[in-house]
């Protein structure tokens, strides 16, 4: 990512910083990236056509969308696009095209962590007063933060996705793991090395990892990021911090114990649920697809039902026994763009996309938790999910990642520099918030 010190204009920093970028991007990239704005549409019968720029799923937002079409009446339609699978890419696709006032993006599904940057470059349309209290009202806390920017709720939290710590029951038994209470990671090191196991987490060089050391940072009571809304040179990190040397201390404890596993350094979270599943892995943090998953295998034949009998699952580890963990907070918001020119059945089309019924029936079809706390208490999502409990509890407690206008620069230079987590030691935290300063002063590129 070249970094910008542009100034603020009518789209703000991080606008001029896309501008200024596309303005450097051959002819032929740009028209490979699809940056034409094709203009709005509508049906023959004048019913508008809203197009919906969607993250990757199991058909989930399709139904959805085919859902709320039928029941507006013909106030809309909604048709689909789909984004790269990964959230970079997602990122780098929806940029350049609202960078060019593309208006033919009218809602996009956002991952929380690029909220506040698509907001502060001016791509989303204000949200109205009452949509913003009923689009925030019985969500969970979490969810609310990372879809808000400046005090203002900027996009409708849809699904609210958290960690977990996951274990096989029987090795945590056998380790006298008590898993009833909160455990911690020096318990879970201990555990895993006494029994000759791994801990799955995710080492890969990628926003995994930055999940996993703001998680970490947060548990130990500290924060990425002191002045979120500060711009990017003016920044203040607290990642060389009493937080930050913990959580590089937990990287250390996992490389001296040898309980890292085989190939963390380019584990993500797919790869991760593989290693627990085939044994390789007695516990593992991870989001709630894990469980989908495993029963998939177990019906298929492809994994023993032994095995994923044996599955076991609580909060997300913490740092200490006498300081409650700040699980990660994942998930996806929609936003309806600032260049829709239906912006008003788009609005009406979010509150149908992330109704009650939606966020419960997209949890089945698809696995992704909910940002309602009502639907936790849906006969279906607990037959589906027996630890919709601990999802919950797990989602009051979340933390979002740093959010900041320059989420991008922040990010990328923890997995640059935090990996791989064999390197890890106590002056990480320290050469990593430089690196990071550097980059925002332009004094460096990612």
């Amino acid at each position: 990512m070249v970094h910008s010190n542009g100034r603020w204009s009518r789209g703000g920093a991080v606008a001029g910083r896309w501008r200024t970028r596309l303005g450097i991007l051959s002819a032929a990239t740009v028209l490979a990236g699809g940056l034409t704005a094709c203009g709005g549409s509508s049906t023959a019968s004048g019913t508008p056509t809203l197009n919906w720029y969607i993250n990757p799923d199991n058909g989930g937002q399709q139904r959805i969308a085919a859902d709320c079409s039928a029941a507006s009446g013909g106030a809309y339609a909604i048709d689909v696009s789909i984004l790269p699978s990964d959230a970079a890419q997602q990122r780098e696709q929806l940029m350049r095209r609202l960078a060019g006032n593309d208006t033919s993006i009218d809602l996009m599904s956002l991952d929380p962590v690029f909220v506040p940057e698509t907001s502060e470059a001016g791509f989303l349309a204000p949200v109205p007063a009452d949509l913003q209290q009923q689009w925030s009202e019985g969500v969970v806390d979490g969810a609310v933060q990372g879809a808000t920017w400046k005090d203002e709720l900027v996009a409708a939290p849809f699904w609210a996705n958290t960690q977990l710590l996951w274990y096989r029951k029987s090795v945590a038994q056998a380790a006298g793991l008590d898993t009833t209470r909160p455990v911690t990671w020096d318990q879970l090191v201990t555990a895993a090395q006494e029994q000759g196991t791994a801990i799955g987490v995710q080492g890969q060089r990628a926003e995994s990892m930055t999940v996993w050391v703001n998680a970490m940072i947060a548990s130990a009571g500290g924060t990425v990021i002191e002045n979120p809304d500060a711009k990017g040179e003016d920044l203040r990190l607290g990642i060389d911090s009493e937080a930050g040397r913990a959580a590089a201390q937990v990287m250390q404890d996992i490389t001296a114990a040898g309980v890292g596993g085989p190939g963390i350094d380019n584990r993500d979270e797919a790869a991760t649920a593989n290693l627990f599943q085939q044994g390789g892995a007695a516990f593992m943090v991870n989001w709630p697809f894990v469980y989908a998953q495993g029963k998939a295998a177990a019906e298929e034949g492809t994994m023993d039902q032994a095995v994923f009998d044996d599955y076991g699952w609580t909060t997300y580890p913490a740092m200490s026994a006498d300081q409650p963990a700040a699980p990660p907070l994942g998930g996806i918001d929609i936003g309806v763009s600032a260049f829709s020119e239906h912006q008003d059945a788009a609005f009406q089309a979010v509150s149908c996309i992330v109704s009650e019924q939606n966020q419960a029936a997209y949890m089945v079809s698809d696995g992704n938790p909910a940002a309602l706390e009502s639907v936790y208490d849906d006969p279906t999502v607990q037959e589906a999910y027996p630890m919709y409990d601990t999802i919950r509890e797990s989602l009051k407690a979340a933390v979002p990642r740093p959010q900041t206008a320059y989420y991008n620069e922040v990010s990328q230079g923890i997995a640059d520099q935090w990996q791989p987590v064999s390197s890890v030691t106590e002056r990480t935290p320290a050469t990593s918030q430089e690196y990071i300063l550097e980059v925002l002063r332009g004094e460096k590129l990612l």
